[in-house]
This record gives structure tokens, C-alpha cells and sequence, in this order.
């Protein structure tokens, strides 16, 4: 037996030895998990049953594990000592998706990260950059012609529409241009999509493998559509670099980053790994980072003095959206840490499933191989017992060093750290300069309640903004 994660002094413990809420025959602790807040809800047994208990979904048990440290090692410990739960896996599998780098595992995902990797490079996204201020421009022009006409805007579908944008353009070279012409047709079936896996993973009966409801249909169609646009988008791509052979050199958007390192010598990738990591970026790429900003500017509506500190950061760094620089984003550093202080409290990704790759041991816990290990990501990073004023927004803590930063892990850790993590910062760097440079923020209201889809979003919130004075 392995020991993949801690040191353990005594006597092991059994899954079955450990306390966990009461659960029903063959449904097990299913009717417990709501899953639109099924986040919470773990991390409300978690409160109860400590930092290590037992959960039954159906047939199949699982270890919850909320204690920061034990987490780090965890996630550390992939992909050898733990994997992505097979039931993610089949569930792609099943709607006709390819394994991107997300459920890639063992040798096949040490190719594809590399690749990824080369497309999401800082050096790499740096040159894309008048894209994605471009976006945000186009973004700020909206927002302008609401605060003159004093009109609410939709928050969340505006921020959508601009990391949609920045994905395409970024990552497929299509400027789909949703802020201006309204939303586009893969837009839609990415949020079906992403909406049919979560439901789909949890869910401790396969329905779907007998019969076929209307929403099942749905998904499938939009899957299909998906790929349709999915393969186009490479043929685009693989076009362009034959009429211009010196893109293979100089790729101009991720995608054709991908294709170039796919086409070098032993890369060993094939045409279904490129369609997985695109569908994987498209899908992690919009929700992720839209919910982070969301969130973001619900916090700074509600706390004036990181809110006037942010804005005289970006008004004294960054004032004009026609001249952004990524060197003014890099000079962001408030605004930096207000994202990350945002994403302690509201997580985009609460929780990670993991799947033990052999026999191990978490903390003082033996477990046997392909055991279900359930890492609660917004437990220490929100204990009083971990953090001075855990429960506050205090983005100041970020720039002073401290336990935040080992607490909170909204990218994961280890090899498996999240490959977008750059982009997504400076998505929000832009968002954020283009917001509080223009605007004085009025109000942020709505349905602030925490919903799980593939990620953990608020519902729907209005914002409301000013033309800043002067």
C-alpha cells in the first residue's frame, strides 16, 4: 500500500470508521445533495463531521476531505496518486466528447499539457493582448451608453458575453463579437452543456442510458452542434497556417498555438486531443472567470474602501482603455488581490472529485484504490480558526503575505494547476480597469444566493453605474 499524501502517527482509520450523515438504501446521502448547492451542502457536513467524513452517492463511497493542508497534498499527489473521477470521464464520453487536457490522465495528459501549456504561456497570451483590450473597449462602450441613460445593466450576461469574446478571439482567432451583435449560437450550447454535466455527474442513476427526456435531447443536439463549430474552427485554423506558413512559428491565437505544437516532431497529439482542449477551453473559459467578476464587483459594491482604493489604482495605473498596456495590467497589484480575496470567499470552484490511481493513505484514513476523494476547496479558507477575520473582504491580506495564500486554491495546485490561470487574471484585470476607470459603481443587487452549474455563480445581478466625475 501506498502512502500518497501524509505522514500518519498510530492506528489507521477505515472509511467505514469515519462519522458522516445517515443515509438512505441504495440512494445513500443522494437526496442530501442538491445539486444546484450541493457545494454548500458538503461544506455544511463538513462543519458538522470535521474535516475528514464519509459520503454515499448510490453504491459508490466517498471521503470528504476539508483540511487545506490534506487538500494541497492531495491535488499535489496527480495525476500518479489520483485522477478525475471515472464517472466525469464517462459522461464526456457518453455526450461524444473528446478527453482535452481537463480528463486526460497518465501519459496522455503529460502530452497535452505541454501543448496547453505552450498555448497558455504568458509570453504567448502577452501577444494577444490587443485582442482582449479590444474586447474589453467594446465592453466599456456598453457599459457607457447604460450609465448615460441611466439604464440597469445585466451583469452576468455581460460578463459572459465579454469572456465568450476573449475566448474565441484569444483562443480561436473568431471575433464572435457577442457584447455588440448579442449572443451567439455557441454561447448557448455551452451553457446547456456545461448545465447537463454537472447534473449528469452527480446524478447516482444514469437515467439517460434507458430512456431520453426532452432536456437529454437537447443536450445531445447541442453537443453535436458543438462539435460541428468545434471542427470548424480547426479547419479555420489549419487554413490559415497552410495559406501563411510562417504562423507555425508565430501562431496568432491558441488554437493555432496547439496545432503547431501538435504538428512538431513525436508530439504524439492527434486530431482528437486538439478538438477535446478546444472544447475544454470554450467550456472552462467563459463561466470560470464571468462568475469570478461577478462575484468581484457584487464584494466591492459592498465595501466603499476597497472599492475607492481599486479605483484609484486603476485611474492612476490604468485611466484609458484606447492605451492599455499588459505592463499597466502587471502594475494592478490591488486589483490582483481583490480577485483573488474574491475568489476565497466565492470560489468559481468550491470543491474538486478526485479518484485514487492505488491503495493509499489520506491524513490517518487507509483507503483502498479507486476510492472517491472529495476535496472541499472553501472550508480553512473561511475558518476563524485559519484566518484573522475569515468571513470579512479584506483584500489587503493578499499583499501582506499570510495563510490566505496557502488556504485558498481557487486554481488547484500541483502539476494539475490550471493551465488559464494567467489569462484568466488578466481577463479580470481588464474587466475591472475598463469598470472602475470610466465608472463610479452605484449599485450591485440582485440574487446574490451561491448556484452550482459547472461552476458556482450568483444569480441573476443588476448593476448600475455612473459616468465618473471629472
Amino acid at each position: 500500500m501506498d502512502t500518497t499524501t501524509t505522514q500518519h502517527n498510530g492506528a489507521l482509520r477505515q472509511l467505514s470508521d469515519l462519522p458522516g450523515p445517515a443515509g438512505l438504501p441504495f440512494l445513500g446521502n443522494a437526496l442530501q445533495l442538491r445539486p444546484r448547492s450541493v457545494h454548500a451542502d458538503v461544506e455544511a457536513m463538513a462543519r458538522r463531521y470535521g474535516a475528514l467524513f464519509r459520503l454515499r452517492v448510490g453504491r459508490q463511497q466517498a471521503l470528504v476531505v476539508a483540511d487545506a493542508a490534506l487538500v494541497g497534498a492531495i491535488l499535489r499527489d496527480r495525476p500518479d496518486g489520483f485522477r478525475r473521477p471515472d464517472v466525469t470521464a464517462q459522461v464526456s464520453d457518453e455526450m461524444g466528447g473528446e478527453r482535452g487536457v481537463f480528463l486526460a490522465e497518465g501519459a496522455a495528459w503529460r502530452k497535452q499539457r505541454k501543448m496547453v501549456m505552450q498555448a497558455f504561456a504568458p509570453h504567448a497570451i502577452k501577444a494577444y493582448f490587443p485582442l482582449l483590450a479590444r474586447v474589453g473597449k467594446r465592453l466599456q462602450a456598453r457599459w457607457e451608453a447604460a450609465a448615460r441613460e441611466g439604464r440597469p445593466i445585466a451583469l452576468n450576461a455581460d460578463l459572459k458575453r465579454y469572456t465568450v469574446d476573449v475566448v474565441a478571439g484569444l483562443a480561436l482567432g473568431e471575433e464572435v463579437n457577442t457584447i455588440e451583435h448579442g449572443d451567439d449560437v455557441v454561447q448557448q450550447q455551452l451553457e446547456l452543456i456545461m448545465e447537463g454535466t454537472a447534473r449528469r455527474s452527480l446524478l447516482p442513476v444514469p437515467y439517460w442510458r434507458y430512456v431520453k427526456l426532452p432536456f437529454d435531447r437537447r443536450l445531445e443536439a447541442a453537443v453535436a452542434a458543438l462539435r460541428t463549430a468545434t471542427d470548424g474552427f480547426i479547419a479555420k485554423a489549419r487554413q490559415r497556417m497552410r495559406d501563411d506558413p510562417a504562423r507555425a512559428a508565430h501562431p496568432q491565437n491558441m488554437l493555432e498555438a496547439m496545432l503547431a505544437a501538435a504538428d512538431q516532431e513525436g508530439s504524439s497529439i492527434d486530431h482528437g486531443a486538439v478538438v477535446g482542449n478546444v472544447s475544454t477551453m470554450l467550456l472552462a473559459g467563459e463561466d470560470t472567470t464571468s462568475s469570478a467578476l461577478a462575484w468581484l464587483a457584487w464584494l466591492l459594491a459592498r465595501h466603499p474602501q476597497a472599492l475607492r482604493r481599486a479605483q484609484e489604482e486603476v485611474r492612476r495605473v490604468a485611466p484609458d482603455a484606447d492605451a492599455f498596456t499588459i505592463e499597466q495590467m502587471d502594475q494592478l497589484e490591488y486589483i490582483d488581490a481583490c480577485a483573488h480575496e474574491a475568489m476565497r470567499l466565492k470560489p468559481p470552484a468550491p470543491f474538486i472529485p478526485l479518484q485514487a490511481n492505488q491503495d493509499c493513505v489520506v491524513g490517518d484514513v487507509q483507503l483502498p484504490k479507486d476510492s472517491i476523494v472529495w476535496c472541499v476547496l472553501r472550508h480553512d479558507s473561511v475558518s476563524e480558526s485559519k484566518l484573522r477575520d475569515a468571513a470579512a473582504f479584506d483584500p489587503q491580506r493578499w499583499l501582506d503575505g499570510g495563510p490566505a495564500r496557502q488556504l485558498a486554491m481557487p486554481f488547484g495546485a500541483g502539476p494539475r494547476l490550471c493551465p488559464g490561470r494567467y489569462l484568466s487574471l488578466l481577463e479580470i484585470k481588464v474587466a475591472m480597469a475598463c469598470l472602475l476607470g470610466r465608472f463610479d459603481l452605484l449599485s450591485v443587487e440582485g440574487d446574490s444566493a451561491e448556484y452550482h452549474g459547472f461552476v458556482m455563480s450568483p444569480g441573476a445581478l443588476t448593476m448600475r453605474l455612473s459616468p465618473a466625475a471629472g
